[in-house]
């Protein structure tokens, strides 16, 4: 069997070979570039509980180094301080340059045996087959490259997207920001800050922390407006500064700065045959508070799992459509969610007069976007196709699991989203008390011999796991959970047949063909012309 083609070495491109690699599946990267990441502090990503947790089980060991957690979220309104919001209740967002998050999925991709990163490799033609797919390169060598699929992660500009013929409609110019990265000290360390209607400049300042005492710092322009000059630049910096600091501005050491524009667009298809669409080649979005970048590794996370699938057992062809119908979805009421509240946030008009009967304020709803939460930030949810819910818990069907303890028949106890990205579902019985007992008596008791049974004759590989508790489930509830970390189905104590059907709606009915799993020494093919 052919390795997966993918096309792009960003932080999506990087992020799919890895998932595919840590589920048996070799790749192979290829990459425009020269395979180096340009440093730039002022282009930076916000990752939430489930994107930063996804990033660190693929091995990207820049995480700590380079990011920062937020310690609270301040919000102003004018020269009033409105709210402050900490995180007791749940992980913070972990702010972090691309660059660097590029550089430690990179480093791990080198490391894995089943990832072969490419450079200076521009693809210039994609064919497609019954078997699979052929692309041709272009760079320091012409190559020809053979592959069971191929996945186009190579940015806004998407060449697959263009040669595989896919519209990408959509709203250009939505906000623009200039943004500046610098060192400085600011009354409220470590704490992001969204600043409405400053008493002077523009109408909206975001300062956001990293490492070392460094900020970035984003001013809203006017989406069609006038050059920004150096001199306008270091205007902004020292009145905004000035504002915050009693005054006067403090001492800054300034080590980037840049005009970012965001746009709004959504790929008509994701997927064509063998051939499908990722990260900013399938989406743009980012008004408001919402994170491109993150929406990319959901999308990898979720493609990563069925393009597993189908290259070990075969895969149905409504499994490998369903990441188009659940990516595209989210992204699609992201964006929807984006665009009815631009009027309200973005006109003078007020909120009131967009959204009559809505108490929440414009803050409010540009911290959702920052923070992952309500309909401009949270993580997505995925109708599944059988709805099985006979216990309800805090967590809906199709939505993402909370991160409970949970532990293994090996006697391990870890958070369960460290076994997430294994391409294996996870069933986890709710068993009170079990986290204080040898694991030698629970596995033998009670519940746990008829749904081990149950569980290994489920038709898809399958861990399981042992919980203390799940928030609101009751003691004896099964969940049955997809490799991606989303919720199935849930279950009032074991039900094999019911179980066994959930299952199967996870991977979409059986297989259309079957291949051999492949082996560690798995290489790519590639022909040199």
């Amino acid at each position: 069997m052919d390795p997966v083609i993918v096309v792009g070495a960003g932080p999506v491109g990087l992020s799919l070979s890895l998932a595919l690699a840590g589920q048996g599946v070799p790749s192979v990267v290829l990459d425009e570039g020269p395979g180096k990441e340009e440093p730039r502090p002022a282009r930076t990503v916000v990752l939430h509980a489930d994107t930063a947790a996804m990033a660190h089980r693929l091995g990207c060991r820049t995480l700590r180094d380079e990011g920062a957690y937020f310690a609270a979220w301040r919000t102003m309104r004018r020269s009033r301080p409105a709210q402050r919001i900490t995180f007791d209740d749940g992980p913070a967002p972990l702010h972090l340059p691309q660059h660097a998050l590029t550089r430690g999925l990179r480093d791990a991709a080198a490391a894995h045996p089943l990832v072969q990163l490419v450079t200076d490799s521009r693809l210039d033609s994609v064919e497609q087959d019954d078997h699979g797919v052929t692309a041709h390169t272009r760079g320091a060598e012409t190559t020809w490259w053979r592959g069971s699929y191929l996945v186009g992660c190579d940015g806004a500009r998407s060449t697959v997207r263009k040669l595989i013929g896919i519209r990408f409609p959509g709203r250009t110019a939505v906000e623009r920001h200039a943004v500046a990265a610098l060192r400085t000290e600011l009354p409220w360390p470590g704490e992001a800050l969204l600043h409405r209607s400053p008493p002077s400049g523009p109408e909206e300042v975001t300062s956001r922390p990293l490492p070392d005492g460094v900020w970035r710092l984003d001013w809203l322009l006017p989406a069609r407006g006038e050059l920004v000059t150096p001199d306008t630049l270091v205007t902004l910096i020292r009145d905004t500064l000035a504002t915050w600091c009693g005054g006067t501005t403090p001492p800054y050491d300034l080590l980037d700065t840049g005009v970012h524009t965001l746009h709004h667009r959504l790929a008509r298809r994701w997927r064509d045959g063998r051939a499908f669409l990722a990260g900013d080649a399938a989406h743009l979005l980012g008004a408001l508070g919402t994170q491109g970048v993150e929406e990319g590794l959901r999308d990898a996370e979720n493609l990563a799992w069925k393009l597993s699938l189908a290259w070990h057992q075969g895969a149905s062809e409504a499994l490998l459509d369903s990441y188009e119908g659940e990516r595209r979805t989210a992204v699609a009421a992201r964006l929807r969610a984006a665009d009815q509240a631009m009027p309200a946030l973005r006109a003078a008009g007020g909120l009131r007069t967009y959204l009559p009967g809505s108490s929440r304020s414009a803050e409010s709803l540009l911290t959702d976007g920052h923070l992952g939460r309500g309909p401009l930030g949270a993580a997505p949810a995925y109708a599944p196709p059988v709805a099985v819910r006979e216990v309800p818990t805090a967590t809906e069907p199709g939505g993402p699991v909370a991160n409970v303890p949970v532990t293994a028949p090996d006697g391990a106890t870890v958070p369960l989203r460290d076994l997430l990205g294994q391409g294996r579902l996870l069933v986890v019985l709710v068993a009170p008390g079990t986290g204080v007992w040898d694991r030698r008596h629970w596995l033998g008791a009670g519940l746990m011999p008829r749904l081990a049974a149950a569980v290994s004759a489920l038709p898809v590989r399958t861990d399981l796991l042992v919980a203390d508790g799940y928030p609101g489930a009751p003691a004896h509830t099964v969940l049955l959970i997809r490799p991606d970390g989303h919720l199935a189905a849930t279950f009032a104590g074991v039900r094999p047949a019911e179980l066994y059907e959930a299952a199967d709606s996870v991977r979409a009915g059986a297989p259309a063909t079957r291949v051999p799993a492949p082996s560690a020494a798995t290489t790519p093919t590639v022909v040199i012309d």
